[in-house]
């Protein structure tokens, strides 16, 4: 037997001949129903790469036709006539923001070797090179007619979706990750085996970007520095500030675009109320806190990176609370409250919860905060990661290898349930001067999800344990997009939302 040659490429006026036979066989149960050649010459002239073509030893044997249209013009409510400006295809915008599907077929006998998946694919592709919202397309249910009488449309639909019943068009469009937004009556009339019903499917693009011909746009590739704080005395708050400009400008002089320090980094300086009680000691050691954050938000801009400035105490109407900040390097800044104080800290120290779980845009995609403690509650992650959450990061402070690891692989377990990286940060070395905060203990880490796009370990990058250092790492937002798509197991996806839900009550 001769071997077949199988190519993917942009349909031609001189391949009309072949298009019209494969048409007429493929569409046999509705006779009259091909291309007019002047149509498709239309077609090739306004949107030349919409038309694909897929060939077997030179012959067209199948293709996908499309055009751009603006899709809000339109809605869900529209027939084929109207989609395609009544078959002149007056519609097409190149300004769109959606690829219309308005034919796909193969010859009958060459079904088989997965033509129609390739002619998807090539469909997928350009979608995606052109930056568009996804695909949409009206589709048939040719085997319908078997059980109109038995079942409605939607039951049909539902039964096909459960591979109760097979349906040649319909499956194979479950099987392209495609949805069915709702059912359209009279799409197109004259289709019997479909008793004049038609799906309305839909294809998201999850590397389109909005803003990508912006200036100001979410960068793909993201380069994480992590500053593992070795805890010493520093006299005062300028010395203090001069070991955070070190870090800073050490960050950024690999070009990252994200700092991150520890929980209560600034501790050192609580040395200076070491007489009073603990309670009064941590309120002392808040009147810092204030200048801290403006002189983050200064290095921000000046080293231009975003900052995670760790935490710090802070007094707000009388109340203490540990507060974490994101310096933007436009000059902008945002705060997080820890949700969760520890025992200690509320035993200790009277420390008050936040009541703010929310996620935090920047130009590098949307960002969580969590502080130490509130990383170990998973319904916290749950809730930033339906916020569109890409990156958590979490200063902690612990100061036993017990309470690491407590830190540590809860991090990583919200890393793999949500399909999002983590950054953790923490504190080493000691403070024997300095009432309750004696021993420190860290090893800070990016941790990625848990699939074959990422390490096997699930750790992008660690620090060595207990060592002063930084750690820096590159990470990739596409592949949680494709995660979240294409994942071995897509966590975010199959929440059995008909079951149970993670709420927020607001104080």
């Amino acid at each position: 037997m001769a071997e077949e040659t199988i190519d993917i490429r942009q349909l031609t006026a001189e391949d009309y001949r072949d298009l019209k036979e494969s048409m007429m066989s493929a569409y046999a149960d509705m006779p009259g129903s091909y291309w007019r050649e002047g149509t498709i010459q239309r077609l090739i002239q306004i949107f030349p790469d919409g038309q694909i073509a897929v060939t077997v030893n030179g012959k067209v044997v199948g293709c996908a036709l499309s055009i751009i249209v603006d899709y809000e013009k339109f809605g869900d409510d529209h027939t084929y006539e109207q989609i395609t400006g009544y078959y002149t295809f007056s519609t097409h915008n190149p300004k769109g923001d959606t690829l219309y599907g308005i034919e796909v077929f193969v010859h009958p006998d060459y079904r088989g070797k997965r033509l129609a998946r390739r002619l998807y694919d090539a469909r997928k592709a350009l979608c995606e090179n052109l930056n568009l919202e996804g695909i949409v397309a009206g589709g048939r249910i040719p085997n319908y007619e078997k059980y109109a009488d038995q079942m409605s449309p939607r039951i049909y639909i539902e039964k096909v979706g459960d591979k109760e019943i097979y349906d040649p068009t319909l499956t194979f469009q479950f099987s392209n990750d495609f949805i069915v937004k709702k059912i359209l009556r009279n799409y197109l009339p004259h289709d019997h085996s479909s008793k004049g019903f038609a799906t309305l499917l839909q294809w998201f693009n999850i590397y389109y970007e909005k803003d990508r011909d912006t200036i100001r746009y979410n960068k793909s590739t993201v380069r994480i520095g992590l500053v593992q704080w070795q805890m010493r005395t520093y006299g005062n708050m300028d010395g203090l500030l001069q070991q955070v400009e070190f870090f800073v400008d050490a960050v950024s002089d690999y070009e990252a675009d994200f700092v991150v320090f520890p929980e209560f980094f600034n501790a050192p300086l609580m040395l200076e109320f070491n007489q009073l009680d603990p309670a009064a000691a941590i309120r002392g050691l808040a009147k810092y806190t204030e200048t801290l954050r403006e002189k983050f938000s200064e290095f921000a801009k000046s080293y231009n990176v975003n900052i995670i400035t760790g935490s710090m105490p802070i007094v707000i109407d009388d109340l203490l609370y540990n507060i974490s900040y994101l310096c933007r390097r436009d000059g902008t800044w945002d705060s997080f409250r820890k949700i969760h104080p520890t025992p200690s800290e509320v035993y200790s120290w009277g420390m008050k919860g936040g009541n703010d779980i929310r996620v935090f845009d920047t130009d590098c995609g949307k960002i969580g905060i969590l502080i130490c403690y509130d990383v170990e509650f998973p319904e916290l992650g749950r809730i930033l990661a339906e916020q569109g959450m890409q990156i958590l990061f979490v200063p902690f402070l612990t100061d036993t290898q017990n309470g690491y690891n407590r830190v540590r692989f809860c991090a990583q377990a919200r890393a793999i349930e949500n399909e999002c990286y983590v950054a953790i940060a923490g504190c080493v070395g000691n403070l024997p001067k300095v009432n309750n905060m004696d021993l420190q203990y860290a090893q800070s880490a990016v941790l990625t999800p848990s699939d074959f796009a990422f390490p096997v370990t699930g750790v992008k990058a660690e620090s060595t344990p207990n060592t002063e250092m930084i750690v820096v790492a590159d990470v990739d937002l596409v592949l949680l997009k494709e995660l979240h798509a294409f994942g071995s197991v897509q966590n975010l996806k199959d929440i059995r939302r008909d079951l149970y839900e993670v709420v927020t009550r607001k104080k």
